[in-house]
């Protein structure tokens, strides 16, 4: 029956019920059959209703009932959108009210959710019923009933956010469309958070969080939480870190002048403590110290006046005279005057005399002469000490202060090893006929003029050491300083850093080959493309498919260059931030550039570094093909934190340089600590490496200690190496003084600045030599510090057992691709071909609903230096083919799949006339997806 003529029948079928009603009650009337239960107080009345029919949802596919009750009422019917319910879908009963002795009638209907889907008019599905009694009919009010849903994503997500203390934190949160409104809660740390106990919180009907003063305990991950009577939706967690920001203390009291006598200075400092920088807030700005001049006064020693005129010879035949010290007096902890105030004198020329006991002079002689000889006896003693130290001189220092206390001179050795290796075990020669310091970091004796060195003087150089030893001849040192006086700022510091790179300097010896030796893999690749790696070094190449032309294979390699030629060539401050990575064979001929990935050991930061891609020429210069940071349409280079994705059109010799721009520059090292028994001794060597944060770098360090069998103690740390100029140093603490003894001057090794900056991915290390005292002794516990100097530090807590008989080595945390050196087909990508084709058809063409290339880009944070993929064949392939080099990585396609996801959202929402046409593209691709990832994506469900 059509709508039309089950609404004639409906409205037919109602004014029946009426005719038959109004006869019925006339022909009651008639007859004086009135019921015997109604109370004639009710014959004037119409009827009310007890319960009208109620707003209600319906969720997911479960009808709803809608119920009406009146009294006194001899019908009820319900009429839905203007139109009689049929007689049969009423269940009605009736009984009477004790209370009022009414006839009450009650009716309900079921509405189904295909009702309400099948209904389309301007407002929402609605309902009433209408009761009839003697005197007429009664209506209700109108009940809606509405399909309940709650969609997936939000419309706006909370945002992460880092704030100071005692700031207001907002977090703004808009719910996903749904039927009812959804109710907003927060959750902080998976702890719902409540403006009732804390009135520190707001949430606002808006449904933003408003934290009106952050508190430290503010910190943490919040997730808004939207719920209706379907289902729940979590948002997006948004981490909120409040931080402190460094305040000064008090300044100090200032201090005493620090000369006794003329111009000098005075110091008061203060501590960024008050408070104390947390969470990343910010240090104290201004400096702790503040130093002014001061004029100490110069102490005034006291003087004689002249002698007063004698006076009148005494009854004891004595004159007396006096004099001050008063010319002048003594002042400012001068010293007093010398000798006696007065003096007395015979005044007859020895013709009056008075008797002396003998006795007091025996006793004032000997007193006089105890006292020279006294005298006598310390100013022999003065002039012996005197004597015996004359040797050294005023001018004597410590070695190290000559080359900043890293140097040390002519230092024979029975072994030719890393000159930074520091063998405690090593005993000086003392057959050689001039003394040798010892001094606590060492390097090679050829980058002695490293620093500038003292002024042209000639250097006595003794140190505790060669006294120790008993060695009486001293070594002399001559040093010639520039005219200049350069200040430690960024350039001077790294024009001589990048002169001894050049000069080579920076030896770099030790366990490791400075040979040109060569990483290299290889594979043959035709039309389906795939990936060629080279084991545990972050490097690998990604041939896309359909690279190479139908029917060809080429056989490509890739080769990792690990000679000094690469440091030789480069210029200005620029150093080396991964390996040198170069692809074969010359005249590749490919359809479509191919993705490198390359590890460096930046913290990028294009305020304080500038950092350029380079290749290699034929006669072995390095000439730029971009910089990162600028667009360009020869290359593609992006830098994530750890890697370089580069797309290239050209085989070559390809590095990434880097140029520090100011002292904030941080390049990333790798530090790990290495151990062993030395064979046939009670010693144990401990070995830190420092290298570039690389896997290239750290494989070298696992080769060389796999060749000696030594043993990690400790996981590999990072430690963030400023551009600072100042040094590395390593040190090592808490060792057990009853158990192991490690020689003195051995407990604090150093590498210069020039020798970490300019590593070029080659290892530094270090070496502590600890001896037992007993063989009982099995357990070694220490730190190892490695700290730049006014930089961070880094603790390596060493726990091992060092019996001889352990050979069983800690795994050194390789990648676990170690194997696989080449993948060929479609195993070699993570999306599969048919997919692939796929969105490059929906995506290459640009129609008028934005639906192109660009798009994708954007969604999947790949939209700078778009020029580039504008010039391509394909552009989405070439954007897919530099996401799979990005997350080569990752086993799942779910940034891919939601990108598309939004894309498709994004259409559906801007064009809903046309959904169904973008819908079923956008579809079908989720659904190819869909095998990668094990992900639903339809567009019905998830509304629903």
């Amino acid at each position: 029956m059509g709508a039309l003529t089950k609404g004639r029948y409906l409205s037919t079928t109602g004014l029946l019920l009426l005719v038959y009603y109004t006869v019925s009650v006339i022909s009651k009337g008639a007859t004086g059959d009135a019921q015997p239960d109604a109370l004639p107080s009710v014959q004037g009345t119409l009827p009310h209703f007890i319960q009208e029919p109620e707003d209600a949802y319906i969720v997911k596919s479960n009808p709803i009932k809608l119920h009406c009750r009146a009294a006194p009422a001899l019908q009820i019917f319900f009429k839905c959108n203007g139109e009689w319910v049929h007689q049969n879908e009423h269940f009605s009963q009736e009984y009477k009210d004790l209370n009022t002795g009414l006839k009450v009638r009650e009716v309900t209907i079921n509405v189904s959710r295909q009702q309400v889907e099948d209904f389309h008019g301007p407002e929402d599905y609605w309902c009433l019923c209408v009761a009839w009694s003697h005197l007429g009919t009664s209506k209700s009010r109108k009940a809606t009933v509405r399909i309940a849903y709650l969609r997936k994503n939000f419309e706006q997500d909370p945002q992460g956010k880092e704030v100071p203390i005692n700031g207001m934190i907002v977090l703004h949160c808009r719910p996903p469309e749904g039927v009812p409104v959804a109710e907003v809660e927060w959750l902080k740390n998976e702890e719902l958070l409540s403006s009732l106990t804390d009135d520190n919180i707001d949430t606002r009907a808006d449904h933003n969080l408003i934290i009106n003063e952050a508190r430290l305990s503010d910190s943490g991950n919040y997730t808004c939480l939207a719920s209706n009577i379907v289902a729940k939706r979590r948002s997006a967690t948004a981490t909120v870190i409040v931080f402190v920001n460094g305040g000064w203390s008090l300044w100090t009291e200032w201090s005493p002048c620090n000369v006794p006598c003329g111009r000098g200075v005075q110091k008061r400092s203060r501590t960024c403590t008050n408070p104390a920088p947390l969470n990343g807030g910010a240090f104290c700005e201004g400096m702790s110290v503040q130093k002014i001049t001061c004029n100490a006064l110069c102490p005034i020693d006291g003087s004689w006046d002249e002698w007063s005129e004698w006076t009148l010879c005494s009854s004891q035949c004595e004159k007396q005279r006096s004099r001050e010290c008063n010319s002048p007096a003594p002042r400012h902890r001068g010293k007093m005057c010398e000798g006696n105030s007065e003096a007395t004198e015979n005044c007859t020329d020895g013709l009056c005399t008075l008797s002396m006991d003998s006795s007091n002079d025996v006793a004032l002689y000997s007193g006089l002469g105890a006292g020279i000889i006294a005298v006598v006896i310390l100013v022999i003693a003065i002039m012996l000490y005197r004597k015996n130290h004359s040797e050294y001189g005023e001018d004597v220092i410590d070695s190290s202060a000559l080359t900043g206390g890293f140097q040390s001179f002519n230092f024979k050795t029975t072994r030719q090893g890393n000159p930074l290796l520091l063998n405690s075990s090593m005993q000086p020669d003392l057959t050689v006929g001039r003394t040798y310091s010892t001094p606590l970091c060492f390097q090679d004796s050829t980058d002695k003029d490293l620093f500038d060195p003292l002024p042209d003087i000639k250097v006595k150089v003794q140190s505790s050491f060669m006294v120790s030893l008993g060695v009486a001849e001293r070594a002399e040192f001559h040093a010639k300083a520039s005219a200049e006086t350069f200040p430690r700022d960024l350039s001077r510091d790294y024009s001589i850093t990048v002169d001894r790179c050049k000069q080579g300097l920076l030896t770099l010896n030790g366990p490791f080959s400075t040979g040109k030796e060569q990483l290299r893999t290889n594979g043959v690749f035709g039309h389906p493309g795939g990936r060629l790696v080279v084991p545990n070094t972050g490097v690998s190449l990604l041939v896309p498919h359909g690279a190479v032309a139908e029917n060809m294979s080429w056989e490509m390699y890739m080769v990792i260059n690990q000679g000094e030629a690469s440091v030789q060539t480069l210029e200005g401050s620029e150093i080396l931030l991964g390996p040198e990575v170069m692809y074969a064979p010359p005249g590749l001929d490919l359809s479509c550039p191919v993705a490198m990935t390359i590890a460096h050991c930046a913290e990028v930061d294009t305020e304080n570094w500038n950092i350029q891609l380079k290749r290699k020429t034929q006669d072995s210069k390095w000439e730029e093909v971009m910089s990162v940071e600028e667009e360009s349409t020869s290359c593609y280079c992006l830098m994530d934190s750890t890697s370089c994705h580069l797309l290239l059109d050209q085989p070559g010799s390809y590095a990434l340089v880097g140029e520090p721009l100011t002292q904030a520059a941080v390049k990333r090292l790798k530090l790990a600590v290495f151990g062993g028994m030395e064979a046939g001794s009670m010693s144990y060597s401990l070995r830190v490496y420092c290298v570039d944060d690389t896997p290239h770098a750290f494989q070298g360090v696992v080769a060389a200690e796999k060749t000696r069998g030594g043993q990690l103690l400790e996981e590999p740390k990072m430690l963030p190496f400023q551009a600072n100029t100042f040094s590395l140093q390593v040190s090592i603490q808490d060792v057990p003084q009853f158990l192991w003894s490690i020689k003195p001057f051995t407990t604090c090794q150093e590498f210069s600045f020039p020798q970490v900056w300019c590593s070029n991915q080659q290892p530094l290390h270090c070496a502590f030599s600890l001896e037992r005292y007993s063989p009982a002794t099995t357990q070694l516990s220490c730190k190892i510090s490695v700290r730049q100097v006014k930089g961070q530090e880094q603790i390596l807590q060493v726990y091992t057992a060092v019996a001889e008989t352990e050979k069983e080595s800690v795994p050194f945390f390789m990648q676990t691709d170690c194997t696989i050196t080449s993948q060929t087909g479609p195993k070699a990508f993570k999306i599969p071909v048919s997919i692939r084709q796929r969105i490059c058809a929906t995506f290459d063409t640009a129609n008028a609903k934005g639906k192109d290339w660009q798009l994708l880009a954007q969604k999947l944070h790949l939209d700078r230096n778009l020029g580039y993929f504008a010039k391509q064949r394909s552009p989405s392939a070439v954007i897919l083919s530099l996401w799979e080099a990005r997350h080569q990585d990752t086993a799942d396609l779910d940034s891919l799949a939601s990108a598309l996801e939004e894309i498709g959202k994004i259409h559906s929402k801007s064009s809903p006339k046309d959904q169904d046409e973008p819908e079923s593209d956008f579809n079908h691709i989720q659904a190819g997806s869909v095998c990668g990832t094990g992900k639903v994506t339809n567009q019905t469900t998830e509304d629903s």
